[in-house]
């Protein structure tokens, strides 16, 4: 083994009339993926931002009657190198991940859309927090990955069937005057993305808009806009999602309010940072899934929803705008 690591060693005496704060501190030695060397000796390869958490910890140890140091040294050789690094294999969590997962497959044709929107917010947080401590990953993480993307396309087929691949081309701006009183198709059993961005078209893009929705993007009439499948008009383009790429396409990216909501879509549609609304809307679109008959009325129901998280994120951002000029 060529390359040699620079690690972090964690020398703790953890306080022992406190057992809350030592169960404490030991879980966040566990959740940052330390390795222990023996006891009161914990091991991460070095990077500045591990070790400031680790110094975080340190204080709040000595703060709670306790002690602890941190020091820094690469390994001494090949041979320590690789001795150090199997303390850091993740195999067997991967392993158990992956059994979760062919588990879930099991479940999946009998759960409505909010049991499959938990499931997946579940197991993706289960598969994140193995892959941030994973600091050498290897095969099976590669394994891993493939058995994640394959379940989160499978969940994907059963609650937004045709879901679009991601196009590469250049989103050009469009002038809104030329797509008003259209007709716009996508695919039936409104999800995320589709409503979210239908919702958009008719708030700000063409209020008359007509909606159709297709049993299948081969239904697509000639003369109707299609978003939100291969092939569309407006569909995936890049790491956009099409609300995304509605919102480039027609100038409306000035506005920040559209844009959290993007960043909310985003997250829901194809994953990403965490936004905080991310989970209540989701939620409540599963709900309203379940109870709306068809597909008008969910578009009319969640209307309501986006129009309040709209006004939402408006005001916020307006008033945090306001407070920076104070």
């Amino acid at each position: 083994m060529n390359n040699i690591s620079t690690w972090s060693l964690f020398v703790l005496t953890l306080p022992t009339e406190n057992a809350t704060a030592r169960m404490r501190f030991w879980r966040a030695l566990k959740a940052k993926g330390c390795a222990v060397l023996r006891d009161g000796i914990y091991l991460l390869p070095y990077t500045e931002e591990r070790e400031q958490m680790l110094r975080e910890l340190a204080t709040a140890i000595a703060d709670s009657g306790g002690t602890a140091h941190l020091l820094r040294a690469p390994s001494l050789d090949a041979t320590q190198e690789a001795e150090f690094r199997v303390l850091f294999d993740r195999s067997d969590d991967y392993a158990s991940f992956i059994s979760a997962l062919a588990d879930a497959r099991k479940t999946i044709s009998g759960q409505s859309a909010a049991e499959l929107a938990r499931l997946l917010r579940r197991l993706r947080k289960d598969y994140e927090t193995i892959v941030a401590i994973d600091y050498f990953p290897d095969d099976a993480a590669t394994r891993t990955e493939v058995a994640w993307q394959d379940f989160v396309a499978l969940v994907d087929t059963v609650l937004s069937p045709g879901e679009p691949h991601p196009a590469e081309r250049q989103i050009r701006l469009l002038p809104p005057g030329e797509y008003q009183g259209r007709r716009w198709a996508t695919r039936q059993r409104l999800w995320v993305d589709r409503v979210a961005s239908a919702w958009l078209i008719r708030r700000f893009i063409d209020p008359q808009a007509r909606f159709l929705w297709l049993t299948s993007p081969d239904a697509c009439p000639a003369d109707a806009l299609g978003f939100d499948f291969d092939g569309a008009a407006f569909t995936h383009v890049g790491d956009r999602v099409t609300f995304e790429v509605l919102i480039a396409s027609f100038g409306l990216d000035k506005d920040p309010a559209l844009l959290r909501l993007g960043e909310m879509v985003h997250v829901l549609d194809v994953g990403g940072a965490p936004v905080p609304e991310a989970i209540g809307f989701e939620a409540v679109m599963a709900g309203a899934r379940e109870r709306a008959p068809d597909d008008d009325q969910l578009l009319d129901e969640m209307s309501r929803v986006l129009d309040s998280i709209y006004a939402y994120f408006a005001a916020t951002t307006k008033n945090s705008n306001a407070g920076g000029r104070s």
